[in-house]
């Protein structure tokens, strides 16, 4: 049978609330940061030390766990039950401590040659390198936690728990502004940069992230033991599918890394704004994509485990449409209101009217690979569940291939702005190739469904830009001036007249999916799977 659509709606609606709720929190923290330390040299350095931590956990830990672990896992709940399912988790953990700690002092050790090959155009700026490398060593012990913390996730997703697992970053999120507020004007007095005081949030999140997902294992009947069995056939599984795994979702990470690395080179603030557009984008993604992708994976595993062929091509159907309604009118939206956006978020404290600028041009160019992201997000792990882990780890390799030789070109040519362009471009073709690659793998994902969904929404989301646009320039004339009330009202009413009209286009379009949307957004499901 494939996934029930009201439980995958309603998975991906659980997954999706407490990720607004994490998101929303993240968002705060972004106004924290940037309000405090602008797009200046403190926060380029907890940019560039916070990616090196960030790149091994996204790869190692949560994005090879997703891709490795939950698929087996679930595959062992299904077959095999509970006990055998908490022997593999064990043996998971204890193996991910064991290689973390050595990442991890690996990384303590090396911290000052990484960061100088990351960032040595740092050195031009007295202390800025040093400061880079103390805040790289504090925050290392953050892949050990976060590891541990992507485990129990995909643990509590395959056992049908969403909301707990997605708003565990909350806990990270809090720390952060936390630590911000009340340590960061603590710091000067012994003799550190405040921004050492997020460091240190990063660290105790990672904690809090963990806390927060333990008491709903243990109801679930789970106890950790210090047992590593190597001979478990699903301990090598996960072993051998993590290194493709790792490559395969790499591309994301890789090509932020890379234009932050070549951010480096482009200035003093160049990639503080190139990561506050980043995230700003990846926001929609956070809230829809991954929620959809959480619900998603799981269910494939199921289906693949059962040997339900159809089930799983129906399941990833369901989320690629899912996907859709959202992600267009995201990726419009982000593109034709960005500075009102980011003015309104960011412009207070530290960040200028000219980091608004700079932040908004990066978010444009971002937002074009906004649907290619959340496609690659949906349908790169949904190969591992199959046991085709080489085909994500081809695309990916070729996604970063791509964006590296173009990111060189368009950074000469548009500066910073063509490096958001260059990933971009590469998320299009990592998730057009995953989605074309998948569909020879299932014999089909209602391609002909899928391309008639995005058509009428692509239609509804122009509607529902032009409308917005119209509203804000309005709005801008018989409101002018600054002010967050101002700011507020401005952009508020653009996006609530958007979403209007978006919703009266999509019922005249007859988008079934976008009613399905709104129903799965207000806790029900209005119409039965149809395969």
């Amino acid at each position: 049978m494939p996934e029930p659509e009201g439980r995958l709606a309603r998975s991906a609606g659980l997954a999706g609330a407490a990720t607004f709720t994490s998101r929303i929190l993240g968002l705060a923290r972004d106004q924290v940061l940037a309000a405090l330390f602008g797009a200046g040299n403190q926060m380029d350095a907890y940019v560039i030390a916070f990616r090196i931590p960030n790149l091994v956990r996204d790869l190692f830990a949560e994005g090879a766990m997703s891709a490795a672990f939950v698929p087996t896992f679930a595959q062992q709940l299904t077959v095999r039950g509970k006990p055998a399912a908490w022997r593999l988790a064990n043996s998971v953990i204890n193996a991910l401590l064991v290689t973390t700690f050595v990442l991890v002092a690996f990384g303590f050790v090396f911290a000052g040659p990484i960061v100088t090959l990351f960032a040595g155009s740092f050195a031009e700026v007295p202390g800025k390198l040093e400061l880079t490398i103390r805040l790289t060593r504090t925050m290392l012990p953050f892949v050990t936690l976060t590891a541990l913390a992507a485990a129990m996730m995909g643990m509590l997703n395959s056992l049908h728990h969403y909301f707990v697992p997605a708003l565990s970053p909350a806990a990270f999120n809090v720390a952060i502004i936390g630590c911000a507020l009340m340590l960061g004007p603590l710091m000067p007095a012994f003799g550190l940069p405040a921004i050492v005081a997020i460091a240190i949030g990063a660290i105790a999140g990672g904690i809090g992230q963990i806390a927060l997902q333990w008491a709903p294992l243990r109801r679930e009947g789970f106890r950790w033991q210090p047992v590593l069995a190597l001979s478990d056939p699903g301990l090598r599984r996960v072993l051998i599918l993590m290194g493709p795994g790792t490559v395969g979702l790499a591309a994301t990470q890789v090509n932020l890394l890379v234009n932050t690395v070549l951010a480096t080179g482009e200035g003093t603030g160049a990639a503080s704004w190139l990561t506050y557009a980043f995230r700003l984008m990846y926001l929609p993604i956070g809230l829809f994509s991954v929620s959809i992708a959480t619900a998603v994976l799981p269910a494939a595993a199921r289906h693949v485990a059962l040997g339900d062929l159809q089930a799983v091509r129906a399941t990833v159907s369901r989320g690629l449409s899912l996907m859709l309604i959202f992600s267009i009118p995201a990726t419009l939206g982000l593109m034709g209101l960005a500075v009102p956006i980011v003015r309104l978020i960011f412009e207070r404290g530290a960040f200028l009217a000219s980091d608004t600028a700079s932040t908004a041009g990066a978010l444009q160019f971002y937002a074009i690979g906004l649907v290619g992201y959340s496609t690659a997000r949906i349908a790169s792990p949904v190969f591992y569940a199959l046991n085709r882990s080489h085909v994500p780890v081809a695309i990916s390799v070729g996604a970063i291939a791509l964006n590296i030789a173009t990111s060189l070109v368009l950074v000469r040519i548009m500066g910073f702005r063509g490096l958001a362009l260059s990933t971009a471009m590469a998320a299009l073709a990592h998730g057009g190739a995953a989605l074309l690659l998948l569909r020879g793998e299932l014999g089909g994902i209602g391609e002909r469904a899928l391309g008639a969904t995005a058509a009428k929404v692509l239609a509804a989301a122009l509607v529902m830009l032009g409308a917005a646009v119209a509203v804000e320039r309005g709005m801008t004339a018989v409101l002018p001036g600054d002010g967050v009330v101002v700011d507020i009202v401005r952009v508020g009413s653009a996006i609530l007249v958007g979403l209007g009209v978006l919703a009266l286009a999509a019922k005249a379009l007859h988008i079934r999916e976008f009613t399905e949307a709104i129903g799965t957004l207000r806790g029900r499901t209005p119409y039965p799977f149809s395969g």
